[in-house]
């Protein structure tokens, strides 16, 4: 019997696949425990409509992400560090700081878990990588200048 994934099952595929399996598997624990639906001419039509409901919506949500690309790699964020006599500096600046400072100052929501990079322990410019969306990354320039 074919049937049309509802979620993902393990050994037999993922969400939204179809699949060919036993009549009582589908009978009597897939479509019985809502995990599929058998594969009628009208689910495969739904099926047709929500992949391409999908396709649009990360079309959308890739221009969404361009946009603010272009949006933070104007911003210039500043930040100070204590330094010692010796030109050693004292603490960092974490990921959870630049993420907080972009939220305050700018109004930008930017996840602390989707930048690269450790945290700046130097006096400068520095450049860090953060990761929008599959494919599209924007690059966070720094000012750290010392008190």
């Amino acid at each position: 019997m074919k049937v049309i994934l509802l979620e993902d099952v393990k050994n037999v595929g993922k969400k939204g696949e179809v699949k060919e399996v036993a009549d009582g598997y589908a009978r009597n624990f897939l479509i019985r425990n809502r995990k599929a639906v058998a594969a009628t001419e009208q689910a495969n039509a739904i099926l047709s409509k929500q992949k391409a409901d999908k396709v649009q919506q990360d079309e959308l949500d890739r221009l969404a992400a361009l946009e603010l690309k272009e949006k933070l790699e104007k911003i210039v964020l500043h930040f100070s560090l204590k330094q010692g006599d010796k030109g050693r500096v004292f603490g960092s600046i974490s990921t959870k700081q630049i993420s907080e400072e972009m939220k305050k100052k700018h109004g930008y929501e930017v996840d602390k878990r989707k930048m690269h990079g450790d945290a700046i322990a130097s006096i400068g410019f520095s450049k860090i990588q953060v990761d929008l969306y599959k494919g599209v990354q924007a690059t966070l320039s720094i000012e750290v200048k010392a008190e």
